[in-house]
């Protein structure tokens, strides 16, 4: 991890305060929760009063998917603390931790629904259909309320939408079960209920695949995917009277801002000259690159090509 100014917290506009997530009350994320562990119960109950071990499998996904909803709105309240002396750059990674929680739970789900699809396609079990499609209506109400519920914060938050995604899942498995209950009602195909059950896992496993690696990137501290570090450094060596840029380092503080920090060797004969090459680069890096927060060092070159001072300025 680069060494990084200790900058205060009433200093830190950019470390992510409540003021910069989006828009929309946490409340939402709480009422999801409770939905979908009302949901739960209703399953079991019914699992238990017509002897479904589906509707009982199904009363343990949604219990998960009510659970990774809990984490995402843990996640997203320990987000919204303000940056203080402890954490410098606020606590916006909480969201990114409940992301990997939740997509890890959803790996894991999308693993499980490939076994069961497999035993129960070798060993089919006898289907109260009645009992499954009237329950999965009940199910697909409380999903797509959910989901109306998360619908306004999913884009702006990997973590709200990682439960976002959990609850599309769940809206898609209680459609197929409904399908599935139809089919088996009308055609007594019992093989619908495992190809559906394949159907979904794939679902699943592709989009943590296209996910887990969004978070690991910022956790890991890695450059913005959308910035060619080359062309930055380039970029910021073609402003006038800068000789050189070096020890350059680039990561994500989170999924919407970015950080840098870089050695830049000047050509002046004035301290004062710095301040206007300063503007420069901070202009270039936040119009062009939407990197907000900046440290640069500035190093004078000698005649000679060498560096005779160096004076720090902090860009913020």
């Amino acid at each position: 991890m680069p060494n990084r100014p200790a900058t205060p917290a009433h200093h830190s506009h950019h470390s992510g305060s409540h003021h910069e997530l989006p828009q929309v009350s946490s409340g939402r994320l709480l009422w999801a929760v409770v939905l979908n562990q009302l949901l739960t119960v209703g399953q079991v109950i019914a699992g238990v009063f017509s002897g479904s071990v589906a509707l009982l499998s199904d009363a343990a996904h949604n219990f998960n998917d009510a659970n990774a909803l809990l984490i995402a709105y843990v996640a997203r309240r320990i987000a919204t603390r303000e940056a203080n002396q402890r954490y410098t750059f606020g606590y916006r990674r909480a969201e990114l931790i409940g992301a990997l929680i939740n997509l890890t739970l959803l790996a894991v789900i999308g693993l499980y629904l490939v076994y069961e699809g497999v035993k129960r396609f070798l060993y089919p079990e006898e289907i109260i259909g009645w009992v499954m499609a009237a329950t999965s209506i009940v199910a697909l109400v409380i999903d797509v309320g959910t989901a109306w519920l998360l619908w306004p914060m999913h884009r702006g938050s990997l973590n709200v939408r990682a439960a976002f995604l959990h609850n599309m899942v769940d809206a898609f498995g209680s459609l197929a079960v409904l399908t599935g209950a139809v089919a088996v009602m009308w055609w007594d195909w019992l093989w619908v209920d495992p190809l559906i059950t394949w159907l979904i896992a794939g679902y699943v496993l592709w989009q943590v695949a296209s996910m887990l690696p969004q978070v690991a990137r910022v956790l890991m501290e890695c450059a913005p995917p959308d910035v060619d570090l080359h062309e930055l450094i380039d970029d910021i060596g073609a402003i006038e009277r800068v000789v050189a840029v070096h020890h350059v380092h680039l990561w994500q503080l989170d999924e919407q801002h970015s950080a840098l920090e870089a050695h830049v060797v000047v050509n002046v004969q004035q301290p004062h000259e710095i301040e206007a090459i300063k503007h420069q680069i901070k202009n270039r890096l936040r119009d062009r690159y939407s990197i907000g927060h900046s440290t640069l060092e500035f190093e004078v070159s000698g005649a000679n090509g060498g560096c005779q001072e160096s004076t720090p300025i902090v860009l913020h």
